[in-house]
């Protein structure tokens, strides 16, 4: 089916027998569904936008109420999970989940602040080295931010942004079309910033390639893994990325506007001297209560030398619920599943909607996460809005392209088959 080694039926009885025989099944309960009027839970299809609400969350969040009010300020050290050092329990399973040593990661602030705090880092034009690669159709974000630092820099964003596109017009650049970019103006280059799956047609970009051909041409690597954290195995230390930012609220289960976090190389991490912009939260712990007696910054020679403020617990809470159900899923076996869950939706497209759907996220597995991007070749509001109709949870892009995302955790086979017979 699709890509996949099952061979797809299009009986319902074939995917309850998936589901029946899927060992992530039991994680579905863990989380909470809306419904539809008559009751029933509607078919989620955009975890790629906004992930469903752990069924621990609201306790979390309450046992932070109840420290807050049998505490109150010394709930900063003497509560169950101290405020303090909450952060650091997200610390690890982070880690796990992005491929990454412990003290290179951190969770802190929302993903553009993230990207600007970073850029600030490792985004220092020259003369002849000042423009920044992204590319096609990246995240409207992550470009408003490129813009706004070339511009800080006095740099016209026009000369300054170089904008990767597919050689043949299509929806998919080629890594080697990346490489040979940058063999051509990477001495112009200063950073490399990619998304690690582009949020608009769900490709898995080959992170180490560009990374190790960036270097070599002298060019620094950022990635925004807001939709590839908790959606395909990353390996930042190993694939020597310099940088990287995401938010929490997509794949990552952590609620909406949930804080967000940070990679640094450890090279760059271990460096103190390296510019950043201060604040106390990032300052070294032993001197950080001497407030007015120590008036210079004194980062940490970790990921945590970028914070500014200290975080807020509310918003950690549901995520440290989250990463508990990460942990024991694993990564692993839920990117196994999620080929399987996409293999099966696509051969569903190819059954019902050929002709009138083209896919525009590559067919390799290997290259694209749980996302599938459809632009719908007659008439995208109409289908869009009867996909709403019928119970249906998914999102549009600007003119014609519906996103479905069935996440491993959550979705089933047979919500697929049930999107199939729709379409």
């Amino acid at each position: 089916m699709g890509n996949d080694s099952i061979e797809f039926r299009p009986d319902e009885a074939f995917a309850r027998q998936l589901d029946d025989e899927d060992p992530l099944a039991g994680f579905r309960e863990r989380f909470r569904f809306p419904c539809r009027e008559d009751g029933r839970p509607v078919l989620y299809f955009t975890g790629n936008s906004l992930g469903l609400q752990p069924v621990g969350a609201v306790e979390a969040v309450q046992e932070e109420m109840e420290a807050w009010a049998r505490l109150a300020v010394d709930a900063h050290f003497k509560s169950d999970a101290p405020w303090y050092s909450y952060h650091e329990l997200l610390r690890e399973p982070l880690a796990r989940l992005v491929g990454a040593e412990p003290d290179e990661v951190v969770a802190m602030n929302s993903l553009t602040v993230n990207l600007h705090l970073m850029l600030v880092s490792f985004y220092r034009p020259t003369s002849s080295r000042y423009k920044i690669l992204m590319e096609d159709c990246a995240f409207p974000s992550d470009s408003y931010a490129a813009r706004s630092q070339l511009r800080h820099h006095g740099y016209d964003p026009a000369d300054g942004l170089i904008v990767a596109r597919a050689a043949d017009g299509g929806s998919v650049i080629a890594t080697e079309e990346l490489e040979s970019l940058i063999d051509r103006q990477g001495d112009e280059i200063a950073v490399v910033l990619l998304g690690g799956v582009n949020y608009y047609t769900g490709q898995l970009f080959d992170m180490a390639r560009i990374a190790a051909r960036a270097h070599e041409r002298g060019c620094l690597v950022g990635v925004d893994l807001a939709h590839a954290a908790g959606n395909v195995p990353l390996e930042l230390h190993a694939w020597d990325v310099d940088f990287a930012v995401w938010c929490s609220y997509k794949y990552l289960n952590g609620g909406p506007g949930a804080v967000g976090g940070c990679f640094v190389q450890r090279r760059h991490a271990q460096n103190t001297e390296l510019g950043r912009f201060g604040g106390w939260w990032g300052n070294d712990p032993a001197r950080r209560f001497r407030m007015h007696l120590e008036s210079e910054f004194h980062p940490r020679p970790t990921a945590d030398g970028w914070q500014l403020s200290n975080p807020s617990i509310l918003a950690m809470a549901p995520l440290r619920t989250s990463l508990e159900i990460f942990e024991q899923a694993g990564m692993p076996a839920l990117r196994e599943k999620s080929i399987r869950l996409t293999g099966y939706l696509e051969a569903w497209v190819e059954r019902a909607a050929a002709g009138r759907i083209e896919v525009l996220t590559p067919r390799d597995p290997a290259a694209r996460g749980c996302q599938l991007s459809l632009r719908a070749l007659d008439r995208p509001r109409e289908l869009f809005g009867a996909l709403q109709d019928e119970g249906v949870v998914a999102d549009f892009r600007e003119p014609d392209v519906v996103r479905i995302a069935p996440v491993p955790l959550y979705n089933s086979f047979a919500d697929i088959w049930s999107l199939g017979q729709l379409l």
